[in-house]
This record gives structure tokens, sequence and C-alpha cells, in this order.
């Protein structure tokens, strides 16, 4: 396997290897380092890899390695998950497959486009770096409290629109 196949299987999967990151890190800002980090792996050990159907189960447990480092090297720092935690998280989110995490991406996606930008920016603002909800009630002039009851409800209003998607589904 040459370095464009590489790129190509790691570009295809890289959605779903970033969730999987996810999965496993208490936030996404050390995501984006687990998978600079794993895809160097991936790219030094391509050779341990039989087909190109299994590059994404072997791509998990890369990154799975690659998480549980950074949780031990984090433990010193602050409260973490501990490592029999984290495996059995790890043990379900590997049960997911690729299909599973985009057809989630893509509920959500969705779920989210029925609420107001305002809404969008609040559920989103935690993921994207845009300030904690303490900034967010500090520059709107409400409480904390207050906003977190309202994220807690825009939280449950987009779990109860996956779930009836799912449940068209079944």
């Amino acid at each position: 396997m040459n370095e464009g196949d590489f790129l190509r299987l790691f570009l295809k999967h890289e959605n779903a290897l970033r969730v999987f990151a996810r999965s496993l890190l208490p936030s996404w800002r050390n995501v984006d380092d687990v998978l600079q980090e794993a895809s160097i792996v991936m790219w030094e050990k391509l050779d341990q890899l039989d087909s190109e159907e299994g590059f994404f189960p072997w791509g998990k447990t890369i990154i799975r390695f690659k998480c549980m480092n950074l949780m031990q090297k984090k433990k010193s720092e602050r409260l973490v998950f501990g490592e029999n935690l984290l495996n059995l998280i790890a043990d379900d989110a590997e049960k997911i497959d690729e299909k599973e995490y985009a057809w989630r991406q893509n509920a959500i996606g969705s779920c989210l486009k029925k609420l107001s930008e305002e809404d969008q920016s609040l559920v989103m603002a935690p993921y994207l770096n845009h300030g904690s909800v303490k900034v967010m009630a500090s520059k709107q002039s409400v409480s904390v409290n207050s906003l977190y009851k309202k994220l807690g409800r825009l939280r449950d209003r987009l779990l109860n629109c996956v779930n009836s998607k799912r449940a068209l589904l079944s």
C-alpha cells in the first residue's frame, strides 16, 4: 500500500475515527492531537494492515491506545476517567460500526437544524471552544444555573429527536 492509498483510506474514515476518539476522551480539545499521533502510527505500521476493509477497526485500536496513553498522562493534572472505565467505554464504542457513526452524525445534524440559531450556538459552544457556559451566561446577562438548565432541556430535545428518528427506522 502506498502513501496515496493510505491518505485515501485515512480521509475516508477520518470523521468516524474522530468521533470514536471523542467517545473516549472527556473533551474535543485532545481529539486532534490523538488523531495526529494515531495517523503517524498508522502510517508507520501500515504493513500490519491486512486489507483496506480492516482499516477502520485497525485505526480504532490504535486510537484507543493513544487515548489511553493521553489519559494516563493527564491523570496527574486533574480528575480523569480511570483505566477500567475507559476500557469499558472503549469496548462499547468499538462495537459501533462506521455506518452507525455516520447515521448518528446525520441525525444529530438534522435535529440541530430544528433549533433556533441561538439555541444551536448554546448547544455547540462547549464543543467548539466558543467559551464556557459561564462566559456565555455573563455575555447574555443570565444566571449560569438558568443557562445550564436551558442547555439540559435543549440536549433532551435533541435526544428525543434522535430517538424518534431511530424509532422510524425500526
